[in-house]
């Protein structure tokens, strides 16, 4: 059996095609398919307030591309998320309603709070006992979420994002706040580890030195970002080969979290190979089962 999840965020919306496999008496979620396609909804919306003609017409001929290509894997079941940009666009509704009409892709358009509980739900499993702070920055937003023992005791999402950064389009104030909401619930006398989602920090990841095979060090990552921001957008593209949709943004999404770790006097940062449509696929499975 496959299912799909479809997570259209403010910078790019990806398709992720999963087998459902069981190990053990345990249902095991193996990747057969993914593609990530940038389609940069967050400029629209950040600047103008909607989604322009032109960005509701990319979205639709790659939703019926999805379509096709899930049937083709022959998904019996899948969902399609929205997040920031489109949550915050003024003509979200009638867009999604056109979409669907066109695809057959329904979108749904979810809030803050249920974009972090989706991916919560799957980033829990990399956690062990402890305090963990789990940063999970986006185009548009970023979500904070607080666990002690692999139990979430504190969660707040904040408008500010890579893609919002890049524009300049922060909310006014976002820093302080994300600054006040650490103090306030971080527990000093406690060791904390960050834990890193999305697609920025999976990047950069993957060009850092590690301290094992899952973790590298907030000094490791501050000097990855100062490398990378050495060098010029179109040297990003061509020497770094770095997508032209990643080179700009992977400087500002650096910068929120190497702060909230310093904040936070986080040292270590995991970065699990986890994020919104690992916590989308869950939940189809799990609307499947009832």
């Amino acid at each position: 059996m496959k299912i799909a999840a479809i997570d259209i965020g403010s910078n790019a919306a990806r398709l992720q095609i999963s087998s459902v496999l069981k190990d053990d008496g345990h249902t095991v979620f193996k990747k057969v398919e993914y593609v990530r396609f940038p389609l940069r909804l967050g400029h629209d919306v950040f600047n103008y307030g909607v989604i322009t003609p032109e960005s509701e017409a990319r979205t639709t001929k790659l939703m019926q591309c999805y379509k096709l290509l899930m049937e083709l894997h022959e998904v019996e079941a899948f969902m399609a998320c929205a997040t920031s940009a489109m949550r915050e666009s003024a003509n979200s509704s009638e867009v999604v309603a056109r979409i669907a009409e066109k695809s057959g892709v329904k979108i749904h358009v979810i809030d803050g709070s249920k974009e972090a509980e989706l991916i919560n739900n799957v980033v829990v499993q990399a956690l062990q006992n402890g305090q963990y702070l789990h940063i999970d920055v986006g185009g548009g937003s970023t979500e904070l979420n607080l666990y002690f023992n692999r139990q979430k005791v504190a969660s707040k999402s904040f408008k500010i994002g890579s893609v919002r950064l890049l524009e300049g389009k922060e909310n006014k104030g976002a820093w302080a706040k994300i600054v006040q909401w650490i103090e306030a619930n971080i527990d000093t006398y406690e060791p904390v580890v960050a834990v890193g989602t999305g697609g920025n920090i999976s990047k950069l990841f993957n060009l850092v030195s590690k301290t094992s095979e899952n973790a590298t060090s907030i000094t490791e990552l501050q000097r990855m970002r100062d490398y990378i921001a050495s060098f010029s957008l179109e040297d990003r593209i061509h020497k770094l080969r770095l997508n032209a949709d990643r080179a700009d943004v992977i400087v500002p999404a650096s910068d929120i979290y190497i702060a909230a770790m310093k904040w936070s006097g986080a040292k270590e940062i995991i970065v699990p190979d986890l994020g919104l449509k690992d916590g989308i696929i869950q939940l189809v499975y799990e609307k499947m089962k009832k």
